[in-house]
């Protein structure tokens, strides 16, 4: 993304609805209020007076005005969805109430708007509009930073491109898929020639094989029979994970003249490294080699025939998945099997999209030929299986791909979850992606409700977008910059986090036992867009400030919040997710959930969540800390037989740096829960505390011989995840906190900074990223002061990303040479990646709130990186506080506006080059040599101002 401009694609316009609803234009997911946002209807719109609705509903819909700016909309019982007939589009909020009513508040160039829905039975609504503000202006062109948006611009999203080099078949005029009507997308396939069997008595054995498990039910076996048994459904799977030789021997009865082989493999298991030798005689010899394979089905040619009486292949390296190596050999077949590939199309949707693909048949012949479709957010990763699917996780309706059994009559499918026939032609559903392949073939296990062959007719392919959508008018909180690759990754985290935000539902969550129903229908945080799909806390330690700081619509985040606590274990340990009926045990994610409601409470309105969640706090720090610490120095010490992970299932043990300065955050941060809350026995307490787990870290981890903080006391490297939190924390003093980030400075890869600096703990972790453990060491560089080389790592770890496949979006990590870090099993699209907001929002715009529900709050922009001014707003509960600084104003070194919300006060640190200079508020001299007002202090390069409520310009000059 950083130069790459398509992420400048459009300005947006405000529109008049047509009388019909336009196949491109469906509606817009409404931006709801911070606090609610309503179940249904979900997509209403409405533009001042005009209303759009289709032919097809005039029999039971009509809108009538009823007066000057009121319009009533009465839905009567009918067959059909709402929703896809009546819009309402950019400018305006829904917002649920406690009654069985919402309202309609308008945003952006309107500056008030009313609406009441009164829902009445679910068959009929009214909906009353009164506009009391200034209308829309047609045309009117759209602020400045709306220019980096990426979002889609409606719910249903259309791909934008063919990959034609991956069109491979008999495909005719595949570019017809890009838009509806008119010319068809055709697939064909003739039916294929029954392969040759070996002779009967023939036997398969291996070096190993995996045991028996179940599939949707059904017992599947992993036998290397099942690589002869002409069923092309089953396959050999070796048992050694990412271990060699995996050995595959056949045994023939009667010798056989083979002038090769042919190898057909699971396209998860391809085997790419092997050998093949031949029995003759009693002897074995080699009579192929085969290296860089990456083909499902390979012809393996002998030098000259040979009249064996075995074959054995053997297997020295295997496609890398997330889940390790693996061989899959689903059938060796004697001779040269002819290959004819599956006719195949590629579509790109220009970004990672998430949501339900539908497809527009416009025919197919009547045998049921079969559609398969395979989904990816890389085309690294994009096979003939999804790069992820829930069959990775457990859910094993579908060996990894969609299948649907084509009607002869056009229709329109939809991917909903589950099969058509008991378990046969199963599908996924939901998918996050930016690719999906689309192919005539079938599995075998499908016959015969659907064959590999036949004839297919596209007329086109849309999604249904399910997540936040994140428009123009929904962006309560906006940032801008003089360096636009900045502009570019902050849009692009938003939208990597917008793509996060979204309804639990059972058939599209991580389905390891996440399916909670005290979560059922709430909108929430995931952690990743494609997978886990279930929300974790230690993620919303990112991802909740980037929701905060854009949309009003933290209700995401005080649901999984909530849900948590409400979930607390007895001793005081707080779940991290609801994965394994919320019993999966991380030891950090009980503290970032402590963090997580500090940061609730001071950006949101939650008085009532800390009312509520003030004795959980208790338990998580009185109560299982405690029991988890070393008596001698007040440590949180993890024992060697300790059942607990962290965010990374980390195998270390001991006084561990990162437990400690996260605890000593947590309970500084409870400290001013209990201070805003008048509980001054509990801030008390918790404050000493915290300072004396500061100094043990000191005491204890510190390694004086390279400048940084070990990792743990029973291992001799060092983590980017405690370093990063000790300077920022205060933990380290200002020469310990440089000596820290100067070190890990010069452990800098291409694609951001290392999270551990060897591989004593993991292998390849020297090499490994996570843009979430970065965000606390750029967070503790900006803290400290090191603001330029904050600037300087965001660029190569941002960049990094928005610069390779699939552009769009942040990663969960970043692996060896700045591949994904799980290939492609890891989510392209992780709300713990977008930190790039608050770092740009709360240091370089300066923007911080320091009391519940932002009634108080500090401005300090930063000076950094050749940034020569930034704008932008946060948005509080009483209305936005907006900043605007440069350092290009010619009267003044610095010049910045800051409008402050009624009801609100705080501090604004003007930096400036010395003590010696002026600074006035609204041309009114307030700091100067032997002046002072306005309670103006000089400390550190900066002057502060108190500052309340309206819009106020100061300026300093020498």
């Amino acid at each position: 993304m950083g130069h790459n401009r398509r992420y400048h694609r459009c300005f947006y316009r405000r529109r008049t609805v047509s009388s019909k609803v336009p196949r491109d234009s469906a509606p817009s997911k409404y931006a709801p209020s911070r606090r609610h946002r309503p179940s249904r209807p979900k997509n209403l719109e409405l533009e001042g007076l005009d209303y759009a609705y289709d032919h097809a509903a005039s029999q039971c819909l009509s809108i009538t005005p009823s007066k000057p700016a009121i319009v009533t909309v009465e839905w009567a019982d009918c067959d059909m969805d709402l929703k896809s007939h009546v819009n309402i589009p950019v400018g305006y909020q829904v917002i649920k109430e406690e009654d069985p009513a919402l309202r309609v508040e308008s945003r952006g160039p309107v500056r008030k708007a009313m609406a009441q829905i009164a829902l009445q039975r679910w068959w009929a609504l009214a909906l009353l509009v009164l506009i009391n503000a200034v209308p829309y202006i047609q045309g009117q062109q759209s602020p400045s930073w709306a220019q980096y948006i990426i979002s889609p611009q409606s719910l249903t999203v259309l791909p934008t491109a063919i990959l034609e080099d991956r069109t491979v078949g008999d495909v005719t005029n595949p570019s017809a898929l890009l838009a509806s009507g008119g010319d068809v997308t055709t697939l064909k396939r003739a039916a294929p020639v029954a392969p040759p069997s070996w002779p009967e008595g023939t036997t398969a054995d291996a070096s190993s094989f995996h045991p028996e498990n179940q599939n949707n039910g059904q017992t599947r076996t992993y036998t290397p029979s099942n690589a002869i048994d002409g069923n092309e459904a089953t396959f050999w799977n070796d048992d050694t994970v990412s271990a060699y030789p995996d050995i595959l021997t056949l045994t023939i009865p009667t010798a056989s003249t083979l002038s090769g082989i042919t190898i057909l493999s699971s396209s998860d298991g391809v085997p790419v490294k092997f050998t093949v030798e031949a029995l003759q005689g009693g002897s074995w010899g080699a009579v192929a080699t085969v290296s860089d394979n990456a083909a499902v089905l390979i012809q393996v040619p002998f030098a000259a025939p040979v009249n064996a009486e075995g074959i054995r292949i053997t297997v020295t390296q295997a496609q890398a998945t997330g889940q390790g190596e693996y061989t899959r050999i689903a059938e060796v077949w004697p001779g040269i099997v002819p290959g004819q590939a599956a006719p195949a199309v590629v579509l790109d949707f220009g970004k990672v999209v998430v949501g339900k693909l539908s497809i527009k048949f416009a025919g197919a012949s009547t045998n049921n030929p079969g559609i398969r479709l395979a989904f990816s957010e890389t085309t690294q990763y994009l096979t003939d299986l999804s790069d992820f699917s829930r069959s990775n996780n457990g859910d094993t309706i579908t060996p990894g791909s969609d299948q649907i059994a084509i009607k002869a009559d056009p229709y329109t499918w939809t991917d909903n979850h589950g099969c058509e026939d008991g378990t046969k032609v199963c599908a996924d559903g939901l998918h996050g992606f930016r690719y999906v392949k689309i192919y005539l073939d079938a599995l075998a296990a499908d016959a015969p409700n659907t064959e590999a062959s036949g004839s297919v007719s596209i007329d086109s392919v849309s999604l249904a977008f399910s997540a936040y959508l994140g428009t123009e008018d929904t962006y309560s909180g906006n940032f801008e910059c003089s360096d636009a690759a900045l502009n570019e990754f902050w849009y692009a985290a938003v939208y990597t986090n917008d793509l996060c935000t979204d309804t639990f539902r059972l058939e599209d969550t991580e389905p390891r036992n996440a399916g909670s129903p005290t979560l059922v229908g709430k909108e929430v945080l995931f952690d990743g867009a494609k997978r886990d799909r279930d929300p974790y806390v230690g993620d919303l330690a990112v991802a909740a400030r980037t929701l905060y700081l854009t949309h009003n619509f933290s209700i995401a985040a005080e649901n999984v919040l909530a849900d948590l606590a409400d979930h607390q274990r007895s001793d005081g340990w707080i779940p991290p997710a609801s994965i394994n009926d919320y019993q999966l045990q991380l030891l950090d994610y009980p503290l970032h959930w402590v963090t997580c409601t500090y940061d609730l409470i001071v950006y949101t309105s939650s008085d009532a969540y800390a009312a509520k969640y003030y004795p959980t706090i208790i338990k998580v720090l009185d109560n299982f800390y405690p029991s988890m610490t070393d008596s001698a120095t007040g440590l949180i010490n993890k024992p060697d037989d300790s059942p607990y992970g962290d965010y990374a299932f980390l195998n270390r043990h001991g006084l561990i740096t990162y437990y400690n300065a996260l605890y000593v955050q947590a309970l500084r941060n409870a400290a001013s829960i209990a201070t805003f809350y008048n509980h001054p026995d509990d801030a008390k307490r918790w404050t000493e505390r915290a300072q004396t787990v500061s100094d043990a870290i000191n005491a204890h981890l510190w390694d004086a011989s390279v400048g940084a903080y070990f990792d743990s006391s029973k291992n001799n490297n060092h983590g980017q995840d405690g370093n990063g939190l000790a300077v920022l924390n205060g933990i380290a003093d200002s020469t310990r906190s440089a000596s820290a980030l100067k070190y890990w400075a010069s452990l800098a890869l291409p694609y951001g900074n290392p999270f551990f600096d060897s591989d004593v703990i993991g292998g390849g972790f020297s090499k490994r990223v996570y843009a979430f453990i970065s965000y606390f060491e750029l967070q503790a560089r900006f803290a400290s002061g090191a603001g330029d080389s904050a600037i300087e790592e965001i660029k190569r770890l941002y960049g990094w990303m928005a610069t390779h496949d699939p552009k769009s979006t942040f990663w969960e990590g970043i692996g060896t040479d700045g591949s994904m870090y799980e290939a492609g099993y890891t989510s392209a699209t992780h709300g713990w990646s977008t930190g790039i907001v608050p770092l740009m929002s709360n240091y370089v715009l300066g923007i911080l709130p320091t009391a519940p529900a932002f009634t108080e709050w500090t401005v300090k922009p930063m000076l950094v990186g050749g940034i020569t001014w930034a704008k932008g707003q946060v948005d509080t509960p009483h209305g936005p506080l907006v900043v605007d600084w440069t350092t290009e104003n010619a009267s003044s070194q610095f010049q910045i506006t800051v409008t402050v919300p009624k009801g609100t006060k705080g501090t604004v640190s003007v930096p400036v080059t010395s003590e010696k200079v002026m600074v006035a508020v609204d041309s009114k001299l307030v700091y100067a040599v032997g002046r002072r007002a306005f309670n103006p202090k000089y400390k550190d390069g900066h002057v502060t101002v108190q500052l309340e409520d309206g819009k106020h310009v100061i300026t300093a000059s020498k």
